[in-house]
């Protein structure tokens, strides 16, 4: 323990945000730049190095935070940099883009504000490549063994980069035009500028790892032939069927998929379009569905100048702290967050009719309305209880040129026939079926990520990555592998 009352002496202090005003108005990320360091130190200092660290458990990459913040609190960020990504591949993704269940697992949670654990651990990544801490690791030797990874996610990447390094030849295919999957169009720069994520993949073909994007198997590449001239298959194409809203008017012009939305944002972030086509400015815009994407497409639309922008949640309001009773510590609660974008719409006063920031909460659409052009213009929605009941006398109606569906995914996209010319089994929830070792129903092809795990977190991406390239390891080498398992294919969050 670096300071025995840090706790005690030292208030949590996070990462401060650029002003709302300010922001809104680039794709920059939002914080501060250079006021995280300063505070780094002194934050790692209230870690009360607990006898059972819970952050451990609540982390499902067994991140070794105790260490690495002792290691902060001494101003010695090299150790602290290899204890960082001795668990975790891509720390500086994880540090911007997780909801930080660590967090909520910290001991000083039961009764005080957590350790600012996301934050150090940010801090330490930025820092390490700064001075330059991760040169790139090409194995010693090479197996001889080769293996495609289809997917360029961070299951995909922290997978090909664990496998690169322990000496087997990889390739991962990408059918988007650029590498990163919903890093790299689906989350948008506010949240992660997309050079952190060149950075890694130079280094990743700096080590020998090779890219193939704008590669669809089963167009570009034979799925019978890839699967054929390679030792190993892992699949890792994440959750990109997304769920539909079944009401009328749901064809109406002007009615998109979040999906169909973000990546064209980023498009713009990249220099591929001037102007979204899909742009939210000067539109009235709808947002169905109140989780991290629809937040997502909220700080989009609030930057492109909307004339209206509300989130519709089905769920009630939470309250301001835990629920000791439904969700104990150390589960992640359901707590009432104010997410960046949320932030921004709040202080814009950019949905005059929610009830918070650009929310309405316990809110369901019931239909959608049209013009005599067949466009949208309004969007019906109704008060729902507890059970997702329509509450009698609720209904209103809000205008909308714009709505997008953000009601989360249910499995792999089946529309590119991956799947069926590999053979592979699917489980009842439309997820790739796979063994206790990460293995498909058909030999030597391995499923990872939210292909196969469903829709998660970017942190159990990253573990499940790094498990399944340890099975796959253990495959190609004869049962025996020294790469970490951080997780197993059945493992889930904790919950009460």
């Amino acid at each position: 323990m670096a300071d025995p009352q840090g706790f005690m002496s030292t208030p949590r202090e996070e990462w401060p945000r650029r002003a709302p005003g300010e922001r809104v108005r680039d794709w920059h990320e939002v914080y501060v730049p250079g006021a995280l360091l300063p505070l780094a130190g002194r934050q790692a200092g209230r870690c009360m190095d607990c006898g059972i660290p819970f952050c451990h458990d609540a982390c499902p990459l067994g991140n070794l935070i105790p260490d690495w913040n002792v290691l902060v609190s001494r101003d010695d960020w090299r150790a602290a940099s290899e204890r960082l990504h001795a668990t975790n591949n891509f720390p500086e993704f994880t540090g911007r883009l997780c909801p930080a269940p660590c967090e909520t697992g910290c001991v000083l949670a039961i009764n005080q504000p957590a350790v600012t654990i996301k934050n150090v651990e940010c801090a330490i990544a930025d820092k390490a490549w700064e001075e330059g801490f991760l040169p790139p690791r090409p194995p010693d030797r090479l197996t001889g063994r080769t293996v495609a990874v289809i997917g360029s996610g961070p299951a995909g990447l922290a997978a090909a980069q664990q496998l690169t390094r322990a000496g087997h030849t990889v390739a991962v295919y990408e059918r988007a035009d650029r590498l990163g999957g919903l890093m790299r169009y689906g989350i948008p720069a506010f949240k992660m500028e997309k050079h952190r994520l060149d950075r890694r993949i130079g280094q990743m073909r700096a080590e020998g790892t090779v890219f193939r994007p704008s590669t669809e198997i089963g167009r570009d590449v034979d799925a019978a032939a890839l699967r054929a001239r390679h030792d190993a298959v892992l699949i890792t194409t994440g959750a990109a069927a997304w769920r539909e809203l079944d009401v009328p008017g749901r064809e109406l012009a002007g009615v998109h998929q979040a999906m169909e939305y973000l990546p064209l944002a980023n498009r713009v972030c990249e220099g591929d379009l001037e102007v979204s086509p899909l742009s939210a400015a000067g539109k009235h815009v709808v947002i169905v569905g109140g989780g991290d994407t629809g937040a997502d497409c909220l700080g989009t639309a609030v930057r492109e100048g909307p004339a209206s922008v509300t989130q519709l949640d089905i769920y009630g309001r939470p309250g301001a702290h835990r629920d000791q009773g439904a969700e104990p510590w150390p589960t992640y609660p359901k707590v009432y967050r104010l997410s960046v974008a949320h932030e921004e719409a709040e202080h814009l006063r950019s949905a005059p009719e929610a009830e918070a920031d650009a929310r309405l909460f316990a809110a369901s659409a019931l239909r959608l309305a049209g013009d005599a052009e067949g466009h949208v213009r309004s969007v019906c929605l109704v008060g729902v209880d507890a059970a997702r009941r329509p509450v009698p006398g609720t209904e209103r109606t809000l205008p909308a040129d714009l709505v997008l569906l953000a009601l989360g995914f249910s499995g792999p996209d089946r529309g590119d026939g991956l799947i069926d010319r590999l053979g592979l089994a699917v489980d009842p929830r439309g997820t790739i079926a796979r063994d206790e070792d990460f293995e498909t129903n058909v030999p030597g092809v391995f499923a990872a990520g939210d292909a196969a795990r469903g829709q998660s977190l970017i942190v159990w991406a990253i573990a499940e990555g790094r498990a399944v390239a340890a099975a796959v390891d253990r495959r190609l080498t004869g049962g025996d592998t020294r790469l970490p398992a951080p997780i197993g294919p059945s493992d889930r969050p904790l919950t009460a």
